[in-house]
């Protein structure tokens, strides 16, 4: 990101690297650290990968991913319209790195499916899991592994990974009252997705890069 945002402008040939550099990354991470949980002999149940899917679950799951959907692509489009600091910083980073062609949107979607599966078993699988191997109370293990989960977000911002941390003790909430990964695995791939249409319509404002800004059209 750092590389990203120091060109002048960014090319979809940048753009890509980024996104595959970055599936490969969290794939390799996700396969190691699900090796060593196993060998240290944290079960699926306790990771969050059982595969007792409920009705209610799936219902949880689907009202879920559309109401985050709806309200993630109003929350942008209303942004759009703002110009303050902090929204003109998310909008610099958008006209970046958010995808302008139907290639580049079909990495960006790979990288969102990668996202949600990747880093919620990370942060809602396993961190969860070793927490509670400590012996901590459910309300710590939310607060500790939502402020893991802002930090790793720190480039978009002190308010991107306020709002990043905020988020993650709703996921880490549903993850720990299910048991189960699946609805915050959805709802984070759901929520990747929308930022990155309706942010390439919304905020890769012309202004923020002079560089080429035609926007993915939902």
């Amino acid at each position: 990101m750092r590389h990203l945002m120091s060109l002048p402008t960014a090319t979809g040939r940048d753009r890509i690297w980024l996104y595959s550099s970055t599936i490969l990354f969290q794939w390799a991470l996700t396969a190691l650290v699900g090796w060593r949980a196993f060998a240290r002999g944290l079960t699926r149940a306790e990771l969050g990968l059982s595969v007792d899917f409920t009705a209610g679950l799936l219902v949880l799951t689907i009202a879920g991913g559309l109401l985050i959907a709806c309200l993630h692509w109003m929350n942008l489009r209303r942004m759009s319209r703002s110009e303050h600091e902090a929204v003109n910083a998310l909008r610099a980073i958008g006209a970046r790195l958010f995808p302008r062609t139907a290639t580049e949107l079909v990495f960006y979607i790979l990288l969102s499916l990668t996202a949600g599966l990747c880093e919620e078993f990370l942060f809602r699988g396993f961190v969860i899991a070793v927490l509670f191997r400590l012996g901590l109370a459910s309300w710590l293990v939310v607060i500790l592994s939502s402020f893991m989960f802002g930090i790793a977000h720190l480039y978009q911002g002190r308010g991107g990974s306020m709002g990043t941390g905020i988020l993650g003790t709703v996921f880490a909430t549903a993850r720990i009252a299910y048991n189960s990964l699946l609805p915050v695995a959805i709802w984070h791939a759901v929520l990747d997705i929308v930022a990155g249409i309706a942010g390439s319509r919304y905020l890769a404002a012309p202004k923020a890069d002079s560089g080429n800004l035609n926007a993915v059209q939902a």
